[in-house]
């Protein structure tokens, strides 16, 4: 234990500001954390200094952030470092069969009624890798959006293929006219990582990128699609909201270090064994590091970004006054809310100096969550989120409103919702760090948790805590959470499922009104009607003499009826597959889909048999398929069969190797009585009334079948 270490944290203020921060950095010192902050707000760079000022930031931070990594290392303590600390752990109907007069899809000119993306508020569309509109789907896969008529069911079949830069990632729809891509792609920049160099021709994925491409397309002609504009944002792509002809972009960008930094002394012979020379080999690096950071220009700190129409390019530099830093300690990073305004052709930024968080966005309002930085661990310290608010009314820009903080962490972005009153509300579970009574030595203590339902309200350019709930749950942490209207529900875990249900009628007061505990967890709540959640999650049953049966585990489909919100009941389950299968629904809620207008629920779902079966090969164990099942809050759930892709392999040969490729199923559309299935190999139809005999199906490469 290096006592000095400790005591320079036990000396020093804990309130000082960045610029005493660096300070230190002259006396071969890292002050401590500093402490929470409550009044939180974003501070921007303006004046005539502006862009002096945001570089001095940008060094400054980025100097003290090397230094308490380098010097944690050097003395042989605990840190979170550049890292940081992210706080969570490793985070009916009858049976009957619905009219078939249609079966061949009818003279119809549009279905009468259709799902879209699962969007968590009504009128806010969410990116996602497939678009319909009732009559077209748009997908994505692999490197190629493609466009296919869906309607009449039995025409089903792929119109256009557009071969996009670099890896495609989501997509809007604007009117009949418009999609809009965004792929992650690599740009060379003073300070890129030569990680993406050398993964330019290899298939190294999305992970290697440093830019976010917008790629805007004329879509009105299927057979015949063509790009009006393309537009590249230096970052990474987060998440993406759409309001009338709005887009918001959310990008995050790491601090990217010169050329020539180092995060430790160079190998060799006998200096580990060497504690003075150790140490000043690493005061060497820290030194060195220092002068490469501030020897750069904030044009290489902050690339701009470029638009190109035709053949036309114009470079965007991202203005400083643009930029905005928290008063509060949070790692050093780029989270940019970009807005597209597809009407104007305009693009507007607006960026936080800080790592990126969830975001929730309603119709006038986007929320920015991000996280307080604990630069190494000591007891007394308390997971904390600090959220940001952004008024998005008008349809050009995003303009700063207010900031605050809560105690915790979130889990995604249902842990937030905004109220019809304007109240924000925020499920969280807290961790804070205490003494290790049991073990003395271990003085950067442990860990206790619990969860709570706060409530925020905007009050003179902050957002201050108006109501919050008693804690619950200790030793648990939230899976999953909803607030619909004047109603919250919660589920934590960790042997059994506790659902909680809240009052959230007064803002000041959010109530617990009841509990039910049931064995497994829920991982995404779904509003059924006024008075039923249709969740899915995992189904764990309850410990045996103080072991739990893993292979009785399994995706579960559950009914909730919270009529009595007091009394909540859980009125129906319905198992799907065995202990080894899954659901991308269970963790992305857009692979959710509920069809309110005829009361179906389709799921992608993937399960392995362990079990062998002489003369078959490893995938004739493997099935992926789109499950549908029958919903009705009085009668549960009723198996109505599944759209299997499992035919559609794709066959890969190099040397004397043969690679075999089994696409999953991983969205639906449901339209009338028809079931899409999409996977990356194409999309299948299929009636409802006869699931397994599909109609057409339309593949997007030429795959090679089993």
């Amino acid at each position: 234990m290096n006592k000095n270490w400790i005591n320079r944290w036990r000396t020093v203020a804990a309130a000082a500001g960045v610029a005493s921060l660096i300070s230190a950095c002259g006396t071969d010192k890292v002050p401590p954390p500093q402490g929470v902050v409550n009044r939180v707000a974003l501070q921007a760079f303006n004046g005539a200094n502006a862009c002096q000022d945001l570089e001095t930031y940008l060094e400054d931070t980025a100097v003290m952030q090397m230094r308490t990594q380098l010097e944690a290392e050097r003395d042989g303590v605990p840190s979170w470092g550049w890292w940081g600390w992210f706080g969570g752990p490793e985070r009916g109907v009858a049976d009957t069969a619905f009219p078939s007069a249609n079966a061949a899809g009818g003279a119809a000119p549009a279905p009468t009624d259709y799902t879209t993306t699962n969007n968590q508020v009504a009128g806010v569309d969410e990116a996602d890798f497939v678009k319909n509109d009732g009559t077209r789907i748009f997908a994505v896969s692999g490197n190629t959006l493609h466009a296919v008529k869906s309607w009449p069911a039995d025409q089903l079949a792929v119109q256009g293929t557009l071969e996009l830069e670099g890896y495609p990632r989501e997509l809007f729809l604007d009117g009949t006219d418009k999609a809009v891509v965004f792929s992650s792609i690599y740009t060379w920049y003073p300070l890129s990582s030569a990680g993406g160099v050398s993964c330019l021709n290899l298939n190294c994925g999305y992970s290697y990128a440093n830019t976010v491409k917008v790629t805007e397309v004329d879509v009105s002609d299927m057979a015949n699609l063509r790009v009006t504009r393309e537009t590249y944002l230096p970052g990474h792509y987060n998440s993406a909201r759409k309001v009338g002809t709005s887009v918001r972009l959310v990008l995050s960008d790491e601090f990217n270090f010169p050329p020539g930094f180092k995060w430790g002394p160079d190998w060799q012979e006998g200096l580990w064994n060497d504690k003075a020379a150790l140490k000043a080999a690493y005061n060497r690096v820290i030194a060195q590091n220092e002068t490469l950071i501030r020897n750069q220009t904030l044009a290489e700190w902050v690339p701009a970004a470029k638009i190109k129409v035709g053949a036309q390019v114009t470079l965007v530099p991202h203005a400083c006054d643009a930029f905005r830093k928290v008063n509060a300690p949070t790692r050093l990073g780029q989270v940019s809310v970009v807005t597209l305004d597809l009407a104007a052709s305009t693009i507007d930024r607006t960026s936080i100096l800080a790592e990126p968080g969830e975001i929730y966005a309603s119709q006038n309002n986007l929320y920015v969550a991000t996280r307080h930085w604990w630069w190494w661990p000591a007891p007394g310290q308390r997971d904390t989120t600090y959220v940001h608010k952004f008024d998005i009314s008008q349809p050009s820009a995003a303009v700063y409103v207010a900031s605050g903080s809560v105690d915790g962490y979130i889990v995604d972005q249902f842990s937030m919702d905004e109220a019809a009153s304007g109240h924000f509300r925020m499920v969280t579970t807290i961790q804070t760090r205490v003494p290790d009574t049991q073990n003395p030595q271990n003085w950067w203590g442990t860990m206790q948790t619990t969860n709570r339902l706060s409530v925020l309200g905007e009050n003179a350019g902050y957002l201050d805590v108006v109501g919050q709930s008693a804690d619950l749950a200790d030793g648990e942490r939230v899976m999953s959470s909803r607030m619909i209207g004047d109603k919250g529900f919660v589920v934590t875990y960790r042997q059994v499922d506790p659902l909680f249900t809240f009052d959230l009628s007064d803002p000041t007061n959010p109530r617990k009104l009841g509990e039910l505990k049931v064995p497994g967890f829920s991982t995404y709540l779904h509003p059924l009607d006024a008075n039923h959640l249709l969740t899915i999650g995992t189904y764990m049953p309850d410990p045996a003499n103080g072991q739990t049966n893993w292979s009785a585990r399994a995706l579960q489909l559950a009914i909730f009826d919270v009529t009595d919100m007091a009394h909540p009941v859980q009125t129906h389950t319905q198992l799907v597959g065995t202990a080894y299968g899954w659901s991308e629904a269970a963790s992305e809620h857009k692979a959710f889909n509920y069809f309110a207008a005829r009361k179906l629920l389709a799921i992608p779902f993937a399960d392995w048999s362990p079990v062998y079966t002489a003369g078959n090969d490893y995938w004739s164990s493997f099935t992926s398929d789109l499950r549908v099942f029958s919903v009705d809050a009085l009668t549960g759930f009723t198996q109505k069969g599944a759209v299997s892709m499992s035919d559609l392999y794709s066959v890969y040969q190099y040397d004397n190797w043969t690679y075999y490729w089994q696409p999953s199923v991983r969205r639906s559309v449901m339209a009338d009585d028809f079931v899409y299935a999409i996977s990356d190999s194409g999309i299948r139809v299929a009636n409802i009334a006869n699931l397994a005999a599909p109609l057409a199906t339309a593949r997007f490469n030429k795959y090679v079948e089993r």
